[in-house]
């Protein structure tokens, strides 16, 4: 089919246009690429054959000089490309610099600056709280409903869709015997952690905090994330400064960036607040900054979950104003994770941990039960959400393979 000829409902429409980063079988140079229908523009090339001023900005290696030109470019830009992939008029300079979507190879599309990760979901956090902590009389910590936790995670080990995810080796302890030593080897309780990703463009000047209602000024977009983690080397390793070797040997990301412009339909009010907020964090008075986000987990191409992300307590912009309220300052290429999203339904679960109630009770999966992941494992997370016109956005997947280390 034509690249132009994209069917109805297709959820890679012109009412979508992700970015990312490809290569083709003929180069190894990389273009930045929109995604339309099941093919990829060379949106560098397309700028350059329409005499367009942002071909300074697309015919690049990597997104970031795009994400770094700010909130007004980024609109502009997305204006662009929609009447070029829209007015017949451009149909015949364009054609030729369509590929075919499984004829590229696909890059990490923006080079990461820093990484951090959230703790945002109330249900995984009241499931992890009663898991871990069974005989206390409230499973969430007494800063939950006052601050999004979250903490600094590694950015060299963010990786592509489809890279493979080595298995981590690390301590742990195979009792709970506090006299017993720790072993050294492979983890025994891989799992995952099905997130979203939001992804900084504008930069911010140390000292100055973000507000809640310049969100949008900062982040281009997002894509989806899987945070894969080593539940038993994090076990023995947290205590007291949190999660360090049990995350940071992986974190994979979609190919595909949706900006933010694509998700207007997708806007919700987030989950009434129980508790009463400061005033950096209250967004009582501000626009709507959920995320309607139906995600889907497959184990070896077998769904074993659909976590809502509307369901999250914390919404991007407060997670944004918190990690910068002390002062620091926000990078192009900067990339947080939502944390592991939840609903309130045992089939709502973002992690193995939940699903299995750690292990206690193993997935009934066509090839075998799993308590956790074992070598050869697939791991496939997607998600849409509602677009104009009753129309579906989709959000490009994120999928991994473990293997041995």
């Amino acid at each position: 089919m034509p690249p132009f000829e994209v069917p109805e409902g297709d959820p890679f429409g012109p009412h979508n246009l992700p970015y990312g980063v490809f290569s083709t079988p003929e180069s190894t140079e990389r273009r930045v690429g929109v995604r339309l229908g099941d093919h990829v523009l060379d949106a560098g090339a397309a700028a350059l054959a329409l005499g367009s001023p942002y071909a300074s900005l697309l015919a690049r290696p990597t997104l970031n000089p795009l994400l770094a030109a700010g909130r007004t470019t980024w609109s502009d830009v997305r204006r662009a490309l929609t009447a070029w992939v829209t007015v017949p008029a451009h149909r015949e300079v364009l054609e030729p610099l369509f590929h075919p979507l499984d004829a590229v190879t696909l890059h990490l599309p923006f080079e990461v600056a820093d990484y951090v990760d959230f703790y945002a979901s109330e249900n995984h956090a009241r499931n992890a709280g009663r898991i871990f902590r069974p005989d206390a009389a409230e499973p969430l910590t007494p800063n939950w409903k006052h601050l999004p936790i979250g903490y600094h995670g590694r950015a060299g080990t963010v990786v592509v869709s489809g890279t493979d995810v080595v298995r981590p080796s690390g301590q742990r302890k195979t009792s709970a015997d506090p006299s017993e030593a720790p072993v050294f080897g492979p983890s025994v309780r891989l799992d995952i952690e099905a997130e979203v990703g939001f992804v900084v463009g504008a930069p911010s000047q140390q000292g100055r905090p973000v507000a809640l209602g310049d969100f949008r000024e900062h982040v281009f977009g997002l894509t989806l994330l899987n945070d894969w983690s080593a539940r038993d080397i994090q076990a023995w390793e947290y205590v007291p400064l949190g999660p360090f070797l049990g995350k940071s040997f992986a974190t994979s990301v979609s190919a595909w960036i949706t900006p933010l412009d694509a998700l207007e339909d997708a806007r919700i009010a987030p989950p009434r607040r129980t508790h009463p907020l400061l005033p950096y964090l209250d967004d009582s008075a501000e626009e709507p900054a959920g995320y309607d986000l139906r995600m889907s987990i497959a184990i070896n191409g077998h769904v074993v979950s659909e976590p809502p992300f509307s369901t999250m307590y914390w919404t991007a912009a407060q997670q944004l104003a918190h990690v910068t309220v002390n002062g620091a300052s926000l990078r192009t290429g900067d990339l947080y994770g939502s944390g592991t999203v939840s609903g309130t339904e045992p089939a709502e679960r973002g992690s193995l941990l939940e699903l299995t109630w750690n292990g206690q009770d193993p997935l009934e999966l066509p090839d075998g039960k799993r308590a956790y992941l074992e070598d050869g494992d697939v791991v496939t997370l997607s998600a849409w959400a509602p677009g104009p016109g009753g129309s579906r956005v989709g959000l490009g997947e994120v999928s991994g393979r473990i293997v041995a280390g």
